[in-house]
C-alpha cells in the first residue's frame, strides 16, 4: 500500500468517524465488517467487541426483525434498499428509528460477499413529528434524513476536496471546484460567510457544531447545521467539514413559534403574546417617557350573534371584526385577540388624542358597517375602553386592570361608545 493510499485511507476514515451517520459492512452471514465511530457509540463497544459479530449481539432480534429482513433482501436480491428500520438497541434499551440505506458489495467476479449500509438516527424528528400530529393536526411534514455535504479546504480557502453533495449545491462538477478558491466559484456573500466562521475555527483549533443560513442562488435561504474539524497535513492547515440541511426543520420549529403565539381563527396574536409583548413596549416607554396607549374592545351582544344566527356566523364575525381592525391600524400597534370576543391594541408613541381618535374611528366603523355571514347582514358594534400610561403605572398589568374597567363603564352605559382615561 502505498503512502499516498495509506494517507487517503487515513483521511477517509477521519471523515467517516466524524460523520453523524453509522456507516458499516457486513459479510453474509450478518457479521460487521467495518463500523465507523458512530456505529461503536451506540453500541457502547470498541472496535474489537464488534467486528466479526452479528446482530444477536446488538439488538434485541425479537423487536428488531426488520434489520434481518433488510439485509437478507439485500443480499438475495442485489438491490440497494432505502427505507426506515425500527431496531430495539440492547445498549440504549430502547426502539430507535433509524433511515437506512443498504447496498451490497461485490467481489472481482461479480458475486455478492456482503452489504454496506448508511444509518441516521431520526428518532428525534419522528418524535417532533407525532406532537405536530397531536397537538394541531396540521402539520404532517415527514422529514427525510438528508445526506451530509462533505468537503475539505485549507486556510488559504482553496477546496481540497468535495463530495458530489457538495457539487450539486454549487452547481459545478467536482473537477472545477477542486483546486478553487471559494471566493472564485462562490457567490461573494456566500464566501465572505464561509470564510468568517472557518477563519473563527482556525484560530480556536477546535471542532466547532454551528449553525449556517446561506442565500443560493435563485435567492432561497438555506439552513444547515455544520460541524467543522481542524487538522494539519503536512504542515497545512486544513479543516474538514460536514453540512447537513435542516431548512424542512427549521421551517417547522418557526411555525410551532408562529402557532405558539398566534389565535387559530382570527390570525392575530393571542392573549399569551400579546402581554409579552406589551409589557416590553411599556418598560420600553417607561425608559423613554413616550406616550403608550392601551385600548380594550368587546363585541356587543355577541352571544345574542351566536344564539341567533349560529356559532359560524359567529365566528365569520370574530375573523371579520380582525380584518377590519388591522386596516384601522399602523404597523407598529400591536393588535391581540384575548378573549372569546375581547380584543386589545397597543399603540406606541401615541398620545391621548391620537389614540381617542383611533378608538372613536373603530368604533364608527364597526357601528356602521354590517359584516356578510352566510346566515344574514350581522351589524356587530363594540364597546371600547381607553387608557393612558401614567406615572403611577409600574406595571404593564395595572394598565391592564383600568382598561378592563373602562371597557366595562362602556358596557355600563350602553355599549357602542369609547370610554377613556378611567383611573
Amino acid at each position: 500500500m502505498t503512502a499516498e493510499l495509506k494517507k487517503r485511507i487515513a483521511i477517509l476514515e477521519r471523515m467517516l468517524d466524524n460523520v453523524g451517520a453509522c456507516i458499516f459492512s457486513k459479510d453474509l452471514d450478518g457479521r460487521y465488517t467495518y463500523v465507523n465511530q458512530a456505529v461503536l457509540n451506540v453500541f457502547d463497544l470498541n472496535e474489537e467487541d464488534v467486528l466479526g459479530k452479528d446482530d444477536s449481539h446488538f439488538f434485541n432480534l425479537a423487536k428488531s426483525q426488520e434489520v434481518i429482513e433488510n439485509d437478507r433482501a439485500v443480499m438475495q436480491t442485489g438491490k440497494v434498499l432505502e427505507k426506515e428500520e425500527t431496531n430495539f438497541v440492547k445498549s440504549f434499551n430502547k426502539e430507535k428509528t433509524y433511515r437506512i440505506v443498504k447496498k451490497p458489495i461485490y467481489d472481482e467476479d461479480a458475486n455478492i460477499i456482503g452489504l454496506f449500509g448508511i444509518a441516521n438516527d431520526i428518532s428525534e424528528q419522528r418524535e417532533l413529528e407525532s406532537k405536530v400530529h397531536e397537538q394541531n393536526q396540521l402539520l404532517d411534514i415527514v422529514l427525510d434524513n438528508v445526506a451530509a455535504h462533505i468537503y475539505m479546504k485549507d486556510d488559504a480557502r482553496e477546496f481540497m476536496y468535495v463530495n458530489a453533495k457538495v457539487a450539486s449545491l454549487f452547481g459545478l462538477p467536482v473537477s472545477q471546484i477542486i483546486g478553487a478558491k471559494e471566493q472564485d466559484i462562490l457567490p461573494e456573500e456566500m464566501a465572505a460567510h464561509f470564510h468568517q466562521s472557518d477563519s473563527e475555527l482556525f484560530a480556536s483549533g477546535k471542532k466547532q457544531t454551528i449553525e449556517e443560513t446561506v442565500t443560493d442562488e435563485s435567492g432561497n435561504t438555506r439552513h444547515y447545521l455544520s460541524v467543522k474539524v481542524p487538522f494539519e497535513q503536512q504542515g497545512r492547515r486544513s479543516l474538514i467539514g460536514f453540512s447537513t440541511e435542516v431548512t424542512e426543520l427549521y421551517e417547522l420549529k418557526e411555525q410551532f413559534r408562529k402557532q405558539a403565539n398566534t389565535d387559530y381563527l382570527t390570525g392575530l396574536y393571542n392573549r399569551r403574546y400579546f402581554v409579552e409583548v406589551a409589557e416590553r413596549e411599556f418598560k420600553r416607554a417607561m425608559r423613554s417617557g413616550e406616550p403608550f396607549a392601551l385600548m380594550s374592545l368587546d363585541i356587543d351582544h355577541f352571544k345574542r350573534i351566536n344564539d341567533k344566527f349560529g356559532h359560524p356566523a359567529g365566528d365569520e364575525v370574530l375573523k371579520t371584526i380582525a380584518k377590519n381592525l388591522i386596516g384601522n391600524l399602523r404597523d407598529e400597534d400591536v393588535l391581540a385577540r384575548i378573549g372569546g370576543e375581547e380584543f386589545a391594541i397597543i399603540l406606541p408613541h401615541t398620545n391621548f388624542e391620537q389614540a381617542s381618535k383611533v378608538a372613536e374611528r373603530i368604533r364608527d366603523y364597526q357601528s356602521s358597517h354590517a359584516i356578510a355571514t352566510e346566515q344574514d347582514d350581522v351589524l356587530a358594534k363594540v364597546s371600547i375602553g381607553l387608557v393612558m400610561r401614567e406615572h403611577d403605572d409600574d406595571t404593564f398589568d395595572s394598565m391592564f386592570k383600568r382598561v378592563d374597567k373602562a371597557l366595562y363603564q362602556a358596557k355600563e352605559q350602553g355599549r357602542n361608545r369609547v370610554v377613556a382615561h378611567v383611573s
